[in-house]
C-alpha cells in the first residue's frame, strides 16, 4: 500500500491570469515545465559553475539525524567549503544538504543569472534561497515557518515532491510546537503499521526536472527526496489568507522562541514529549 497522493497538475507555460485564477486562488499546486528557458541561469547553472563562482564559500550542512535539544532553531549540523561540498556531491551518496542558503546575498554576481517572473504577486526579492542534496537524501516533511507562496525553481539533477495542505495535520503525526511531522517517518515509503493515520492523508506528489519551476501553496508541508545530485531555487511571496499570515506571524515571533525557551529549560525531555505528544494527537484525532 502507498500514500494517497495525485499526480500535481502540470502546464508548458502559464500567463499570470491563468496561475491567478487556477492555481493561487483555490491554493493548488503547479508545475510549470517551460517558464525560465529565457534566463542565462537556465544554461548556466550546474553544480561545476556552482563549484567555479561560490567554490571559496563556506557553506551550512544539514542531515536527518533526529532534533537535538542542544541544536537552535534551524541550526546548520556541520560547515565546508563549497567546492569541496560540491566534489562530495559528485563523488558518492551523502546525507548532506544545503538548505535555505541565500547565496544570493553573499555573490551578488549570481543574481545577474535570473529575472523575478511575474505571477501576479509580490515576490520577496531579498530571500532567494538555495537548496542542495546528495543522491536519496531527503528533508524532513515540514511547512515554512511564514507560510508563504513558494516558486522552487529545479536546477541540475531531479527531485520527488510529495506536499499535503493544512487539512491533512490530523493524519501526519504533527509535532506540536514545530513545522516538522515526527521524523521517523520515511514518507517516500511509510511504514503504515506504525503510522497508521498516514492511510487516511490525502496530498500531491511529482517528479521536478532541470528547469521546471513547482508553485507549493501557502502553508502546504513539503517532502522533497534528491533521486539524483542537484540544486534548486525558491522564491517566496509573503502569505495572503490572513489566517496563515497570521500563524506566520505568531510562528516567528512565538512559536520560534517559545520551544527555543523549553529546549534551555527541559533539555531532551521537550523533544521527547514533543514526540510522544505527536501519536497522541493524531491517535485521539483518528477516534
Amino acid at each position: 500500500m502507498a500514500l494517497d497522493l495525485q499526480d500535481i497538475p502540470r502546464v508548458k507555460t502559464i500567463t499570470k491570469e491563468a496561475f491567478l485564477k487556477n492555481y493561487f486562488k483555490p491554493q493548488k499546486p503547479v508545475v510549470i515545465e517551460q517558464y525560465i528557458e529565457d534566463w542565462p541561469a537556465y544554461h548556466k547553472w550546474s553544480l561545476d559553475y556552482m563549484k567555479e563562482t561560490v567554490g571559496d564559500k563556506i557553506v551550512p550542512l544539514y542531515d536527518d539525524r533526529p532534533v537535538d535539544y542542544k541544536d537552535g532553531f534551524n541550526e546548520p549540523h556541520a560547515k565546508m567549503r563549497m567546492s569541496d561540498y560540491i566534489d562530495l556531491l559528485k563523488r558518492e551518496p551523502t546525507k548532506f544538504r544545503i538548505f535555505l542558503w541565500n547565496a544570493l546575498k553573499e555573490v551578488p554576481q549570481l543574481q545577474k543569472d535570473y529575472s523575478y517572473p511575474d505571477f501576479g504577486l509580490k515576490l520577496m526579492k531579498g530571500l532567494p534561497m538555495l537548496f542542495f542534496g546528495g543522491k536519496n537524501s531527503h528533508t524532513f516533511m515540514h511547512y515554512d515557518i511564514d507560510l508563504a507562496n513558494i516558486f522552487h525553481f529545479q536546477f541540475e539533477g531531479k527531485k520527488q515532491c510529495i506536499l499535503f495542505d493544512q487539512n491533512q495535520n490530523k493524519y501526519l503525526y504533527r509535532i506540536p510546537h514545530s513545522l516538522i511531522t515526527r521524523e521517523d517517518i520515511d514518507f517516500s515509503n511509510p511504514d503504515f503499521e506504525k503510522w497508521p493515520a498516514l492511510r487516511h492523508a490525502e496530498g500531491h506528489i511529482t517528479e521536478l526536472n532541470h528547469g521546471e519551476v513547482l508553485y507549493i501553496p501557502e502553508g502546504y508541508w513539503h517532502y522533497m527526496k534528491y533521486l539524483t545530485p542537484g540544486f534548486a531555487m525558491s522564491l517566496r511571496a509573503i502569505a495572503r489568507n490572513p489566517k496563515n499570515f497570521g500563524q506566520a506571524v505568531y510562528n516567528i515571533f512565538i512559536m520560534r522562541h517559545f520551544d527555543n525557551l523549553m529546549r534551555r529549560i527541559k533539555g531532551q525531555s521537550w523533544i521527547d514529549w514533543k514526540n510522544e505528544e505527536a501519536i497522541k494527537r493524531t491517535n485521539m484525532s483518528l477516534k
